[in-house]
């Protein structure tokens, strides 16, 4: 889904992704872009396999390079989280220890709390093909993990990632069901627009054969504008549909289909130039 837009505010906070030898630099890249999208953008990197900086990261970043050149490497996961006051393990594992196991939102909503009271923060990422150690979830606060079919419990890390920092972009939102843009504001058609409308489409059926046989053509006429009146069209809406309409009058009405004689496409755009807006 593009939208990418370099013209509006950057959001470039929260806790550090931390990614525990990650193999592959195509999914360092994928992990910035999901960072990237919903607002994070410290990565660190423990001991990346394929070694740093990586071209094939950066190009699966999809232009997240804040993220790409931002992050850091570091030999070992104690050194990777030493600064920081409170620290995530993700994991889809069962883990018998003494560790607090929380849900996504429950996690997002803690490092909101402790982002705000200023306090650093990270979550704890595993290897692509299995994951954190338990001596490595040892060193975190607590646990959280994803509500995840059981008996298919894997994810790849891009996609952890991405679940986790879409609950963190969430729990910032005052009201989670508020959208980042809304539609176009539009003016309600007024009746005499939408009855116009139903004249002019039956007009240019009846003109080419649609109502058949003539006997039944009330009834269908009703059909018709039964159909076209199930919802309030807007002013833009209706004149959409009139478009549609007079751009059929690039066509001869009475000549029958197979010999109806074919118009340039140049001839035909010319006369349906602009039928968007007309009544």
């Amino acid at each position: 889904m593009s939208g990418t837009n370099s013209e509006r505010e950057l959001i470039a906070e929260g806790p550090a992704i931390i990614l525990v030898e990650p193999q592959l630099g195509e999914n360092i890249g994928m992990v910035a872009r999901a960072m990237a999208n919903f607002g994070l953008a410290e990565l660190r990197l423990v001991s990346p396999r394929d070694g740093w900086p990586n071209e094939k990261a950066r190009s699966a970043a999809s232009k997240a390079d804040h993220v790409i050149d931002g992050a850091v490497v570091f030999e070992t996961l104690e050194d990777a989280t030493r600064d920081l006051n409170f620290v995530y393990a993700t994991t889809a594992r069962e883990r018998y220890g003494f560790k607090p196991v929380r849900s996504p939102v429950y996690a997002a909503s803690t490092l909101r709390e402790k982002f705000r009271a200023g306090e650093k923060t990270g979550i704890l990422f595993g290897r692509e093909r299995w994951g954190l150690s338990n001596e490595e979830v040892a060193l975190a606060d607590e646990i959280v993990t994803f509500p995840v079919n059981p008996a298919f419990a894997s994810l790849n890390i891009a996609q952890a990632v991405l679940l986790m920092s879409y609950d963190w972009m969430k729990s910032g939102m005052d009201d989670i069901e508020e959208t980042r843009f809304q539609p176009i504001e539009q003016r309600p058609s007024t009746k005499d627009q939408v009855f116009g409308m139903f004249e002019q489409i039956e007009e240019a059926l009846d003109a080419r054969g649609y109502f058949h046989p003539p006997e039944k053509k009330p009834k269908m006429i009703d059909n018709l504008r039964a159909v076209l009146s199930r919802r309030s069209f807007s002013e833009q809406e209706v004149s959409v549909f009139r478009g549609v309409i007079k751009s059929l009058d690039a066509f001869p009405r009475q000549w029958p289909r197979k010999t109806a004689p074919r118009q340039k496409k140049a001839d035909v755009a010319e006369e349906t130039e602009g039928n968007g807006g007309d009544e």
